[in-house]
């Protein structure tokens, strides 16, 4: 999962996409980058760590230009190699510059055709290179003097007939103008706004609402999938249909997780989402668990706070914040392995014993995927004084494993495959654990906007939309394994201490 930003102004944009990066933090904190165009030269700026890591005032300084793009990422593919931060460039045709949220499930066929076919070579295991470079061989077919809108959107229509996965894209072209498109299932979010100013009107294109709007800019309406918009230097928006294949099935997991709350994802809120999934669950405990002996609801801060407000609400039950969150720890989700996020939790959460002591406690999370986190924060809770620990989950079971841009790893380490309710509240220690359903999970989205007639629900089925046969979850197996991240990780680190020598 990545965060990505492009703009385009009357004025110089290094602060309007450095300040929406920052608000996109939570979507990236592996690299961040930024590139700029004055119209005639790029200026570039990459690097691992966090934004305000990565770019300091003599940085921002050399980011000349009146349009750009931006990127966070969280790697699901390729290493942490700075040489693997983006935004990534391409010189012909016209200098394109990309940004990536998301993961091409057939980049390895797309690698070998590129090189073989199109006499292009990618120079790292980004998946995002090579689909830079499907769209600038796409693009390089019109074979025009200067680039035209139709142009851009016949590109487009070449990247969707051969780029398969969950992908959505913010890129620059550098004397034009910034294209942005979304895949043909929609599944990756993106968004657009426009603000006013006293030199004309800015642009900004962005995975979330919250960047836009924190930013002073108007949301006019997210990317439908399968669409394409083209924004000029001048000011000029050129929105096309580019797929005839085009249908809403959005990740379910950005409402459940990903995104922020105060974003609005397809239309739909995703703070009153989160207040329905808990409504829901708590509903569910009512039919199921009528006579629950549950004392105080807390919740492990911070995406569950909203669900598990609504569900003590509800049952009338007491909620209470149990844990203090130290908020220069990085998402452990998204942190490369075991080690590391066993480590972490302990740093990150600190538990309020008098909330514990003495209770019967029902801890309220997102989701559970590998169990580390849970198995430790319900540790916390039984040492903080606990009498009995029950866990419920905002989201169904994980069972299977992402293949469009989340990190959710290889099946056999996710702690729902393959077992029950009641396994996976042995598994991580608690006296009891309750999921959401898949039926009221979509209900608590789908009421936001009925438009929204289907989701990409393959981590709690296992059915995949863009039909991905065995023999690409055997490779995904071996890429995924916290083993193989760590090897990446390694290599990495040993590639940065050489730069730095």
């Amino acid at each position: 999962m990545c965060g990505l930003v492009g703009a385009i102004s009357q004025e110089p944009v290094n602060q309007s996409i450095y300040d929406a990066l920052t608000v996109l933090q939570h979507r990236g904190q592996d690299a961040a980058g930024i590139i700029t165009s004055d119209g005639k030269r790029l200026y570039i700026r990459r690097g691992n760590g966090l934004v305000r890591d990565v770019f300091y005032t003599k940085h921002m300084k050399r980011l000349q230009g009146n349009m750009g793009v931006g990127h966070v990422r969280y790697p699901t593919a390729g290493s942490s190699s700075v040489s693997e931060a983006q935004p990534f460039y391409v010189n012909s045709p016209y200098g394109i510059s990309l940004a990536h949220n998301g993961n091409l499930t057939n980049a390895r066929e797309l690698k070998h055709e590129l090189y073989e076919q199109d006499k292009r070579h990618i120079n790292t295991d980004s998946d995002s290179e090579i689909l830079l470079n499907v769209f600038a061989q796409e693009l390089s077919r019109q074979d025009s003097y200067k680039v035209t809108k139709e142009d851009i959107f016949t590109a487009v229509t070449g990247v969707f007939d051969r780029c398969k996965g969950g992908y959505a894209v913010a890129l620059m072209i550098t004397r034009d103008g910034i294209v942005g498109f979304r895949d043909p299932n929609g599944i990756r979010p993106l968004c657009y706004g426009a603000r006013e100013t006293k030199t004309g009107i800015d642009y900004m294109i962005a995975s979330e609402s919250v960047a836009l709007v924190t930013q002073g800019y108007d949301l006019i309406r997210d990317i439908e999938p399968g669409e394409a918009i083209y924004i000029t230097k001048k000011g000029d928006v050129h929105t096309q249909q580019c797929s005839d294949k085009a249908r809403y099935s959005t990740c379910i997991f950005e409402y459940v997780y990903f995104s922020r709350p105060d974003s609005i994802i397809d239309d739909v809120f995703v703070h009153k989402a989160r207040m329905r999934m808990g409504h829901k669950m708590a509903e569910r405990i009512q039919r199921e668990w009528p006579d629950n002996d549950i004392d105080v609801v807390i919740a492990i801060p911070d995406t569950s706070r909203t669900s598990a407000a609504e569900i003590a609400a509800t049952l009338d039950i007491k909620y209470r914040e149990g844990f203090i969150k130290n908020r220069y720890i990085g998402r452990t989700f998204i942190m490369p392995g075991q080690k590391e996020r066993k480590k972490s939790v302990r740093m990150k959460l600190n538990p309020i014993d008098l909330e514990f002591d003495g209770k019967n406690v029902l801890l309220v999370d997102d989701s559970i995927v590998r169990g580390t986190t849970s198995k430790e924060i319900v540790q916390m809770a039984r040492s903080s004084g606990a009498k009995k620990v029950y866990f419920a989950s905002a989201s169904p079971p994980i069972r299977y494993p992402n293949i469009y841009g989340i990190d959710m790893p290889a099946a056999d380490e996710l702690i729902a495959h393959g077992k029950t309710e009641e396994e996976v509240a042995e598994a991580i220690g608690a006296d009891r654990m309750i999921y959401q359903t898949l039926e009221d999970l979509i209900d608590s989205v789908r009421e936001g906007n009925s438009n929204l007639k289907q989701f990409d629900t393959s981590v709690f089925t296992g059915d995949y939309i863009t039909g991905e046969g065995d023999e690409y979850f055997s490779e995904l197996q071996k890429e995924r394994n916290d083993n193989a991240k760590l090897n990446r990780e390694n290599e990495a680190a040993i590639d940065l201490s050489d730069t730095d020598k």
